[in-house]
């Protein structure tokens, strides 16, 4: 987000009020017959919501963290594995009638959304206490102060405005003029979070509050970098006019939605480095490198990640693939077709954040 032009006295504090304001708009934007956050401007390009002056207080954020020659948290891309269903392997279902296991997927991917605001019940200790360094003027100083509050409402909406949830629904709606929804997705989802690794912790040295933030923080960031996939996923299966009835304004919910995220990858990406830059107290008495925390966090989330998403993603829907191909004319042939089309990948042998590989960097 920082391109090189923020002044040097850009303003570095803000209030809750400010990080939530939204810009005025031309136009509201509409998902369906849902009043959604957002809209468009005299020129009709679409504005983000809440970025009046969160866009440029992340900005200022991150110019401060290079002027001082500190790194900002980057994941490599090539971490990201492909889609499963790929968009031509979605869309080869839809053409043959087997609509179920893409609208669960969509469906699955609306709720997801709606789940990303209960960011706003992240707990943020005492910073001033755990880290030894200032953290006035930062990103971290406003996480509970409009930072996380401005996420969650981008993810769930907020009173009457819709948010990414009910976009990514009325994507789906348009694109499939609104499907039957499989009775089993909830279960689907309540069966991947009971899979979820839980009580271990991960860095026993530090303050418990602070450990689930640094984790919370750098699990959410691997999920927004990670929804690219499913953004350009979904914006070419939804853009096919082949299987889709409203391909323009379909693809362009999600095009919207992928806007919004922008801020949420920098503001975690720009916290995460400001602690990384930082010196932490431990529980102990003593102290720990601040990389040497958010490295070791962000090395076993991605680790796990670029293993267990594809897999993951795979079992879900071969569990009912069978089942639901029985709607085509040739489910073994459509199979054989459906697996030719499956994107071939193996996960990096590293993630960029093993032990020691920021000072070998």
């Amino acid at each position: 987000m920082h391109d090189g032009t923020v002044a040097a006295d850009a303003p570095l504090v803000w209030t809750r009020e400010e990080l939530l304001a939204s810009d005025a708009y031309a136009e509201p934007l509409f998902a369906g017959d849902v009043r959604c956050h957002g809209g468009f401007d005299a020129d009709g390009r679409y504005r983000s919501p809440r970025t009046r002056h969160r866009a440029p207080a992340i900005r200022a954020w991150q110019a401060r963290l290079e002027r001082e020659g500190a790194a900002l948290v980057e994941i490599d891309r090539r971490l990201m594995p492909p889609q499963y269903p790929n968009a031509a392997q979605a869309a080869l279902l839809v053409r043959h009638g087997v609509r179920d296991p893409v609208v669960r997927t969509l469906t699955l991917v609306s709720i997801v959304e709606g789940f990303g605001a209960v960011i706003r019940d992240v707990h943020v200790p005492d910073l001033r206490r755990l880290v030894v360094e200032p953290i006035d003027g930062t990103a971290l100083a406003h996480l509970g102060a409009g930072l996380f509050e401005a996420h969650a409402r981008d993810e769930s909406g907020w009173r009457d405005e819709g948010g990414h949830k009910q976009m990514w629904e009325a994507a789906r709606d348009l694109a499939f003029e609104k499907p039957r929804i499989p009775g089993d997705v909830l279960l689907r989802m309540m069966g991947r979070r009971s899979r979820a690794e839980r009580g271990e912790r991960w860095l026993p040295e530090l303050d418990a509050g602070l450990e689930r933030l640094v984790v919370t923080m750098a699990q959410v960031l691997a999920v927004e970098v990670f929804a690219a996939g499913t953004f350009g996923w979904g914006i070419e299966l939804l853009s096919n006019p082949e299987v889709s009835a409203e391909p323009v304004r379909a693809a362009d919910l999600v095009r919207y939605v992928q806007a919004d995220e922008s801020p949420h990858v920098e503001y975690l990406r720009t916290a995460l480095s400001e602690l990384r830059a930082r010196t932490l107290r431990r529980a102990d008495g003593g102290t720990m490198p601040g990389g040497e925390a958010v490295d070791r966090v962000l090395h076993r989330i991605l680790h796990a990640m670029t293993r267990t998403r594809p897999r993951e993603q795979r079992e879900d829907l071969r569990a009912t693939l069978a089942a639901d191909m029985r709607a085509a004319a040739d489910p073994e042939g459509l199979l054989e077709a459906f697996d030719a089309l499956e994107t071939p990948w193996t996960p990096p042998a590293r993630t960029g954040f093993e032990p020691g590989a920021a000072a070998a960097g």
